[in-house]
């Protein structure tokens, strides 16, 4: 497997990105931007992270696990499909014994936290903020978003020894809109490294991969289903739906800090973790407003305000 590609210069504060990196993006369908957080945010960022693992209640908690659909089927239950304007806690599959017995300490056994976390947390909150050093509005407008909305926002811990693995997958089948519109911004809060299931990407997928399958929610409200895509598949542009000529993956390793954008058509996927240390990384979705349709049929559904501007 390649190593991966590096953006060689940070983006502008005023401008968004630079025209080098703006071109690595759209040639790709993912960048890598290293120090994108200082190292006061991402410790920070990591204490949220830590505070909020610890407060966590299972007294209450109906143990919902998430699944990647390598090992059953994704998760659908009420906590889940509910979890769009709050935090929630989800658990690794493999964090459970035979008998459904936590086998790890909480902190070490939670998957992820999402799906709200840029609106009720400050620290994470913070992140959206126009001032911020590497703008997200900035960003989104520079790669061509009209109407940038943050639709949902995650912790993912990719737990020592347990963390699972995720299979290839495009971003736009989980939050699906007509055109395709969604970027993943994806933060590194500690080192990701082949050894913990750092993220790896088929450069250009993009490009040649459609958006053949949704994953939505069952008409009889009973859970979440993949159904083939009706609407269109690849954003609108004349540079989509080019011949697949194939290629490899390759490698994401990068160091806390660092932000990687993530085209929502791109073919991308990490190896399960099962080395001794974790890797704590935030990420949040973008979706285009104006002119891309959000319908009901998505598994998450906006909270009653909306989704968060840029």
């Amino acid at each position: 497997m390649a190593p991966s590609r590096t953006s060689p210069e940070p983006p502008s504060a005023a401008q968004g990105l630079t025209k080098g990196q703006l071109a690595t993006f759209e040639r790709d369908g993912y960048l890598i931007i290293p120090n994108a957080l200082s190292p006061s945010k991402v410790s920070e960022l990591l204490t949220e992270t830590h505070s909020l693992l610890d407060n966590l209640s299972l007294s209450d908690h109906p143990m919902t696990k998430f699944s990647t659909g390598e090992k059953s089927d994704h998760v659908g239950d009420d906590y889940f499909l509910s979890s769009g304007d709050k935090i929630r806690f989800f658990f690794e599959e493999d964090a459970f014994d035979a008998a459904g017995n936590l086998t790890k300490p909480k902190a070490l056994a939670i998957n992820k936290i999402g799906h709200y976390l840029h609106a009720l947390s400050p620290p994470f909150a913070s992140l959206l903020s126009p001032s911020s050093t590497h703008s997200p509005s900035l960003i989104a407008k520079s790669i061509g978003f009209h109407t940038p909305q943050c639709l949902q926002s995650m912790i993912i811990c990719k737990q020592p020894e347990i963390g699972g693995a995720v299979p290839p997958h495009q971003d736009s089948t989980f939050l699906y809109t007509n055109p395709p519109s969604a970027v993943g911004f994806w933060y590194a809060l500690e080192d990701a490294t082949v050894e913990n299931g750092c993220l790896s990407f088929l450069p250009g997928s993009h490009k040649n991969a459609e958006v053949g399958q949704r994953f939505v929610r069952k008409k009889d409200g009973s859970g979440t289903e993949f159904i083939d895509n009706e609407g269109l598949r690849f954003p609108v542009g004349g540079e989509y739906g080019a011949e697949d000529k194939g290629g490899e993956y390759v490698l994401g390793e990068v160091k806390a800090g660092s932000l990687v954008l993530i085209h929502g058509n791109l073919l991308h996927k990490s190896e399960k973790n099962t080395s001794k240390k974790g890797r704590i990384i935030y990420t949040f979705h973008v979706i285009e407003g104006e002119g891309a349709i959000y319908d009901e049929r998505n598994w998450l559904q906006p909270p009653k305000e909306g989704f968060t501007k840029l």
